[in-house]
């Protein structure tokens, strides 16, 4: 049933950063209602997708969730959601918090009507800076924690952007983790409040927590930066037919390594004889390392570091990871009938509970696929759903074609 089971998510996120955290919170257990706009979540167009609205990054971010279609312009469609949030647990958006003011819906008038509502804002930058009304994008907040920066000091000098929406998926789980711990304090004060996790200032910690250094000191110490995670040759070794992961890092895997490879006197020059001194020198023996992982094939150095106890792993692609023994064996990929999409490959939740196992309870549903239902549930009648349908404030999902 999940840890969460029972509680009630109101999800009015959209994109990345607010489906990838409620998406946990639904794995968790909680019953998340999804509320979309009339135009649904931008990431359904997002390909690929066999069928329109029903994208694969849409698909892995919004599983164990419930999709309820609303026009929030309309005085029906708000009146909807107002209704939905008087007995809901959490509140969940990812709007600027003028837009939700604008909407009606600032934190001060939704909690008089529930004082046990949780109110989780995730949004760009705090509101008591000068960036307050500013957007914010996944690639923004990369540029502007420092984050690209550090790509072009640790590279060719040209800032670039992770290949992943690391700051959309750090945030959220940031959220996450704030979310679940005002439960804890409703359940000792029965009372919900409002929880404020900026992306800007949450990815700035996130950065800066390696990479503040020298600059944490009055005055500084060095220009900041950690040495190891910026040396140019902290990357995948080449090998002789490949690539390997490594990590070679205190004295005793040190000793263990050149031992392996018949390099044991290399731990008397001075560059490597301490981790302070080989730290010191990082780039100088990330070089050699690189040198020396040249010199065998990647089945080879995989076999050797796993027998020397040296920390390893294969580097994948996209396909070869799809084939991990590891994933294989835990059971991480499943192949699923979508009710829609057909055949899939969905990912299990990680997280396992020995008392409350989370499992994937749901699939990513249609836009509006849950409407009727949700409403339902919420104390509406048939006709008064059927009503609200014809006038545009509910839309439900076109069945003509079933």
């Amino acid at each position: 049933m999940g840890p969460l089971d029972g509680i009630r998510v109101i999800d009015m996120t959209s994109v990345l950063m607010g489906p990838f955290a409620t998406q946990f919170l639904g794995d968790m257990g909680a019953d998340v209602v999804k509320i979309e706009a009339p135009d649904g979540d931008v990431t359904r167009q997002i390909a690929p997708f066999r069928s329109a609205g029903m994208g694969a990054v849409y698909m892995n971010a919004n599983r164990n969730k419930r999709s309820v279609c609303l026009d929030l312009k309309n005085p029906a469609g708000h009146g909807v959601l107002l209704r939905l949030l008087k007995d809901a647990d959490i509140l969940v958006y990812n709007v600027r918090p003028r837009a939700m003011a604008r909407l009606g819906l600032a934190y001060e008038a939704v909690s008089a009507a529930n004082p046990r509502l949780i109110y989780a804002g995730l949004y760009g930058f705090g509101q008591d800076g000068p960036y307050a009304a500013k957007p914010a994008y996944d690639d923004l907040i990369q540029g502007g924690s420092g984050l690209s920066s550090l790509f072009a000091r640790a590279g060719d000098g040209v800032p670039r952007y992770a290949p992943s929406a690391i700051s959309d998926r750090i945030v959220g789980l940031t959220a996450l983790g704030a979310i679940c711990a005002s439960l804890v304090h409703r359940q000792r004060t029965g009372l919900g409040q409002r929880v404020d996790v900026p992306m800007f200032e949450t990815m700035v910690n996130f950065v800066l927590g390696d990479h503040l250094g020298g600059l944490s000191y009055e005055p500084p110490l060095d220009r900041g930066g950690y040495a190891r995670q910026l040396s140019r040759d902290r990357r995948p070794y080449q090998t002789s037919d490949g690539y390997v992961c490594a990590l070679v890092y205190n004295d005793k895997q040190w000793r263990s390594f050149l031992g392996a490879i018949g390099r044991a006197e290399l731990m008397d020059d001075p560059r490597f004889a301490t981790f302070a001194a080989r730290a010191e020198n990082i780039d100088h023996v990330y070089g050699e390392l690189a040198r020396i992982f040249l010199e065998r094939s990647t089945a080879d150095w995989l076999d050797l570091l796993e027998a020397a106890d040296i920390p390893s792993m294969p580097m994948h692609d996209l396909d070869s990871l799809l084939e991990d023994p590891h994933l294989t064996a835990t059971g991480f990929f499943q192949r699923i009938e979508h009710p829609s999409e057909g055949a899939m490959r969905v990912m299990r939740p990680t997280m396992r509970w020995s008392q409350t196992p989370a499992e994937v309870r749901r699939l990513a549903p249609r836009q509006g696929e849950h409407g009727r239902e949700v409403l339902l549930e919420a104390g509406f009648t048939e006709s008064e759903v059927r009503a609200m349908a014809e006038a545009g404030a509910l839309i439900l999902p076109d069945t003509s074609g079933a």
